[in-house]
């Protein structure tokens, strides 16, 4: 079904599409779409778009084949789902908790709960029964769509509505059933714009993880500013290497490409494979493709080769990529990753467009209705030029940021809201990221950005992985300390730590020099960020109080004789 609010959001979309290459166009002239108050994105755009379509809405593959989907399959099959789940007690405003992997079954279930003005939570497999009890706890969690396998870790879990199993289990309604159910339209429910849609629990680095909150457009509408960032084009087939359960997840392998009507292509595998990832962009045809830097590093270990024949587009996301990866992909396959910046809390927000300059370094500029905004934490006032915090202006409530956070708070009273991400503006327009604001810190009174120190680390063949922290010192208050996780085929002995400290005394300015250095496993949290906190309390626990028995070495310059200074 056509409606006002389909051809309103073509329209908007229509214009970034007319603006792909032109950033100065598309940011001047972009508005959102005006919306009615009862906008449901998976019935007046998707199913509109759907309809009938015969080109592939999404394609699950793995080493051993592929299963394509059609957009028109995909429509009928999420309204015999939504049918379903009404059918079986899901109803408007309850918490479905989804933990699915990269399986078709996903899909069809975020559609089916959005058709019904449910709420999505979307989980990870990863998490535990003690990880599910907190979600199921704090989000409220109403009802459960799982695989068999998962679903012991629900044994001991009060989920007071429907238990889904995607294959049989004891007690479990079999996902299967669902396919007996009318695949008729449903009709738009009675959700407000400003109900909440999806529930995100952030990967928690530094703390408690938050529980975003999400209304019916700040996703679903917001993410045309990450399509325009990817540069999505109708027809396209988009890769994304992202876990279920996570907001990245979301972005770019459900809202962003099927806003461009391109094709999802998601690479299921048990274990990460580079080469084989190499062999799969060839053969699926895929043209836009993203990757968190870690897949980067492991695709230059690998061999490139040439560049797949129908790639175009190529997007780095999750952390900062290091200029030297960027060097490496363009002198192998003649095209520039493209960095960019965002939140859970938000869509994407600044980004190196396709077809502008891309400044090493840079993330980009503020992305078309991203209302991006830096801001001196002293003084809480906007900065035109130079260094401030990312902050999105409140004074206009940006569609593409969240609702809130569940049961906190709201963030969203004041003029600004605070990313905690610091970040450097040029006369261009041009933004550097520096870090955020609890990882920056000061040594001799010089700030150091964590972030410059570790991409010069991590051009240095033995390092893997780098994450550089404050070390207290009785001197300079505070030096960088790094922590080093290894390639394959270096050894954590004092001749690496030499290597390495050396090439950091050559390539880094005195005043960023690294002062001491520590081999270690780095700490992540289940979403695969660094958590620079424990390092950070790790770092001061042994300046203070000296190494635990049995720890790691603990190499500074001062013990090496041609590195003091």
């Amino acid at each position: 079904m056509v409606t006002n609010d389909t051809e309103n959001f073509r329209q908007a979309r229509d214009f970034l599409l007319g603006q792909r290459t032109d950033y100065d166009t598309a940011k001047a002239g972009f508005s959102w779409p005006d919306l009615s108050d009862r906008f449901n994105w998976a019935i007046d755009w998707f199913d509109a778009i759907a309809a009938g379509q015969d080109r592939p809405a999404l394609v699950v593959f793995d080493d051993q084949g592929r299963q394509p989907v059609t957009f028109e399959d995909m429509r009928r099959r999420s309204n015999q789902v939504a049918h379903w789940l009404k059918g079986h007690g899901v109803g408007q405003g309850d918490v479905v908790l989804l933990m699915l992997g990269n399986q078709v079954e996903l899909w069809e279930a975020m559609l089916a709960v959005m058709k019904i003005g449910a709420i999505i939570l979307p989980a990870t497999t990863s998490l535990d029964t003690a990880d599910l009890a907190e979600r199921v706890d704090r989000a409220a969690v109403r009802h459960v769509i799982t695989n068999a396998d998962e679903t012991p870790k629900f044994a001991p879990l009060d989920i007071p509505g429907l238990r889904v199993s995607v294959g049989a289990s004891d007690g479990w309604q079999d996902y299967a059933a669902t396919a007996g159910a009318s695949d008729a339209a449903l009709p738009r429910p009675a959700t407000a714009i400003d109900d909440p849609l999806l529930r995100y629990f952030t990967s928690g680095t530094t703390s408690k993880p938050k529980l975003v909150e999400h209304n019916q457009v700040s996703y679903p509408v917001g993410h045309l500013t990450t399509m325009y960032w990817i540069g999505l084009r109708p027809g396209d087939v988009h890769l994304n290497i992202s876990s279920p359960g996570w907001a990245k997840h979301a972005w770019s392998c459900f809202f962003a490409p099927w806003n461009a009507e391109a094709t999802i292509a998601v690479y299921n595998y048990d274990r990460f494979r580079a080469d084989a990832l190499l062999g799969h962009l060839e053969r699926e045809g895929i043209s836009t493709f993203c990757a968190p830097p870690t897949v980067w590093r492991m695709l230059i270990k690998a061999e490139m080769g040439s560049r797949p024949a129908a790639l175009r587009e190529l997007i780095g996301a999750g952390e900062p990529l290091n200029p030297e990866v960027i060097g490496q992909v363009e002198k192998a396959w003649g095209l520039t990753i493209r960095d960019g910046f965002g939140q859970t809390e938000t869509s994407a927000l600044i980004g190196n467009s396709p077809g502008q300059l891309v400044r090493p370094g840079s993330m980009g500029r503020p992305l078309p209705g991203a209302a991006v905004v830096l801001v001196d934490p002293l003084t809480d006032q906007p900065v035109e030029i130079g260094e401030g915090e990312i902050c999105l202006d409140c004074s206009a409530r940006p569609l593409n940021l969240m609702k809130g956070y569940a049961g906190s708070p709201s963030p969203l009273e004041g003029r600004f809201y605070h990313t905690g991400d610091l970040a450097e503006r040029d006369a261009d327009g041009y933004i550097t990221y520096i870090g955020r604001t609890d990882d920056v810190f000061k040594a001799s009174d010089y700030k150091i950005s964590p972030f410059e120190l570790e991409s010069v680390l991590i051009e240095h063949p033995a390092v893997a992985e780098a994450a550089i922290v404050p070390c207290p010192d009785p001197l300079r208050l505070a030096v960088p300390k790094a922590y080093i996780a290894l390639a394959v085929g270096y050894a954590a002995d004092e001749g690496t730590a030499l290597e390495i400290l050396r090439y950091a005394r050559h390539n880094l300015s005195p005043w960023q020099r690294v002062r001491k250095l520590e081999f270690a496993e780095l700490p992540k949290t289940i979403s695969g960020k660094i958590r620079r906190v424990e390092l950070r309390a790790h770092a001061a626990f042994r300046a203070e109080n000296g190494p635990a028995p049995g720890a790691a070495p603990e190499w500074s310059d001062s013990d090496f004789p041609e590195l003091r200074s």
